[in-house]
């Protein structure tokens, strides 16, 4: 979670009330210290919402991969189940049970081996925290060998791309383990099966593969990755496991992706994780992890609760959360089935694809990727003269449009790119009114030989978003 630091009560700023809303002794109202007194919920509901309004409009936020749009029915159902703590299995034993149930759908979406020892996972508060889960049964896993073969642990490394989510970075920092990150190069954007075998020894905990990197929305070559592996460990002996980073591509390779081999279906895949909350089309919240079986994740990282006069085995870094994120999960592999993702993440795709023939069509850009994987795609401009991917996107912001501009990381931090992330709610008619806010900067910008002025003060960064 973000750090805040404390605001003195004293620091003058404070909440002004309009009067029609309700008469009160003392006007205005603190800001940063809790008021002495109360007043009624409708008031409070209103001045909570005159600050809200200055947030962006969700549907127009390109820049995100989180579900902002789900059906009055799934928000129903999620208002009925917020009171109820996704820990507690004792107390609320049928919500246990629709997790239970997501897990074995979500197993078998990913084509877990059917025989025993089964699939095992569990639901997270998202893929940050199913990230973190699934690297500490890598570590747990390598200790356990180095330790059975008498050597030292005392120095593990995590191979992955320089592309990954902050998340991994987090992981390295906060167990100890080295980062191996994998820098772009000009024409290959993520990891590699070469790339990534050349930088693992007998050290390596793992290789992270991610199914749509969050810079390009690229799928990394899971297969290819595990046949160089395969050769590695052929030629020196080093069983390196893979983690597929599914955070966004768990919920859309395997309805559009059908034939692509990146799941369980590989071998040397141990884990997985997912955003429910992403492509799995539910709001914040909610994240998946599954293990191939029972001996990909180490017994000892595991705690059992009483649950029902029984046992039931857990593994979260977090506690108390709402089972509403699960419910709605479930509600959505019931209300859409197979066939009904498919089509989701289908008119999805098409409508990225789309966007992105028709901004490479313009003129002054160059597609990085097209969204053929992911729903996502960046593109840059192909001769950056009096404006920038910077100008742009402030630009567009004038009409409500959030696209992001950034900079990739190394080695190719020179290149700065807009990126577009299609979700279910943006339709093709918004698709085309974008194109046509887009073209009427890009007109607006190329008929001034001076650089444009920033819409922004001295000092503040430029960039539109932040892995």
């Amino acid at each position: 979670m973000p750090l805040h630091e404390a605001t003195g009560a004293e620091d003058g700023h404070d909440l002004s009330v309009n009067p029609l809303y309700v008469q009160l002794d003392e006007l205005p109202v603190s800001r940063h210290a809790m008021p002495h007194r109360g007043m009624l919920p409708d008031t409070a509901l209103q001045v909570v919402r005159d600050e809200l309004i200055l947030d962006g409009n969700a549907r127009l936020n390109l820049a995100t991969f989180v579900t902002t749009w789900m059906e009055p029915q799934a928000q129903q159902l999620m208002a009925e189940c917020f009171d109820k703590n996704m820990i507690d299995k004792d107390e609320y034993p049928q919500t246990a049970e629709l997790e239970r149930r997501c897990v074995s759908i979500i197993a078998d979406l990913w084509h877990a081996p059917a025989a025993a020892p089964a699939a095992t996972g569990c639901s997270t508060t998202g893929s940050s925290e199913a990230c973190m889960l699934g690297g500490m049964a890598l570590l747990w896993r390598w200790r356990a060998r180095r330790a059975a073969a008498g050597a030292s642990v005392t120095a593990p490394n995590l191979v992955m791309g320089a592309n990954v989510q902050v998340c991994w970075e987090k992981f390295c920092r906060y167990w100890q383990v080295e980062p191996r990150l994998v820098p772009m190069a000009p024409g290959r954007l993520h990891l590699t099966g070469p790339t990534a075998a050349a930088r693992c020894d007998e050290n390596t905990i793992g290789v992270v593969a991610v199914m749509g990197s969050t810079m390009d929305g690229s799928y990394e070559p899971v297969q290819q990755i595990s046949e160089e592996l395969d050769q590695l460990q052929a030629d020196h002996g080093h069983d390196v496991p893979i983690h597929v980073d599914g955070a966004s591509g768990g919920f859309v390779a395997p309805f559009l992706h059908q034939g692509l081999q990146w799941d369980f279906r590989v071998p040397r895949v141990a884990s997985i994780n997912a955003s429910g909350h992403k492509y799995g089309l539910v709001y914040p919240g909610v994240g998946w992890v599954v293990w191939r079986d029972a001996s990909a994740l180490p017994d000892d990282l595991i705690f059992r609760v009483n649950y029902l006069g029984g046992e039931m085995p857990t593994f979260a870094l977090n506690f108390s959360r709402p089972g509403s994120q699960v419910a709605a999960q479930y509600y959505n592999f019931l209300r859409l089935g197979f066939e009904g993702y498919r089509r989701v993440q289908q008119s999805s795709q098409d409508i990225a694809m789309h966007l992105a023939a028709q901004i490479g069509a313009m003129g002054p850009f160059e597609l990085l990727t097209d969204g053929s994987d992911l729903p996502v795609f960046a593109f840059r401009l192909r001769d950056p003269g009096t404006y920038t991917v910077f100008d742009l996107s402030e630009r567009l912001r004038q009409r409500g449009w959030l696209v992001p501009a950034y900079t990739f990381p190394a080695d190719l931090q020179d290149m700065a790119v807009l990126r577009i992330v299609v979700r279910n709610g943006f339709s093709m008619e918004l698709a085309d009114d974008l194109i046509a806010d887009l073209q009427t900067q890009v007109d607006v910008l190329a008929a001034h030989p001076t650089p444009p002025v920033p819409l922004f003060p001295e000092g503040v960064p430029r960039g539109g978003f932040a892995h």
